[in-house]
């Protein structure tokens, strides 16, 4: 129990210090996509619930999530056996801060959790994200490299 109330202080004092709230940010959003409880919608919007814990174990995955927030992502994918083929806008115009706490929240929601050893994302992480400059197309590539299925 102690692990557990330790991640929900951490979480929650991360959020609290960066003064966003991710849920409400997710919901205002994302979540006309995805939907509120991160299944999205088979064949239109993929689902981020069991899935995004998968691409944080991948290698490469954290900036992965960071840069689909940033810079988009457009062309075929395929989640958990189903085949998308949509676009996912650009979400730069929101503040680094912002960023990390929505992609907290949906590390930590509908049952996913951060694996082992990973920490909360951080406003600085998504700054070192921004500094990059991609095109959706190049995330997209980043995704085949992460062998996700």
């Amino acid at each position: 129990m102690k692990p557990l109330l330790l991640s929900f202080l951490v979480l929650g004092g991360l959020a609290a210090a960066q003064g966003f709230d991710g849920a409400k940010l997710y919901s205002a959003n994302c979540s006309g996509c995805h939907q509120a409880g991160g299944q999205g919608i088979p064949g239109v919007f993929p689902p981020l619930a069991g899935h995004v814990p998968q691409i944080l174990e991948a290698k490469g995955g954290r900036e992965y999530l960071i840069h689909v927030m940033l810079y988009g992502l457009q062309g075929p994918i395929e989640v958990k056996g189903t085949k998308y083929s949509g676009a996912m806008p650009a979400w730069a115009q929101l503040k680094d801060g912002e960023i990390a706490a929505i992609l907290n929240h949906i590390s930590t929601s509908w049952g996913n959790k951060f694996p082992e050893g990973q920490k909360p994302f951080t406003p600085e992480e998504v700054g070192a994200g921004r500094a990059q400059k991609l095109t959706a197309a190049q995330v997209l590539e980043a995704r085949k490299a992460l062998g996700l299925k």
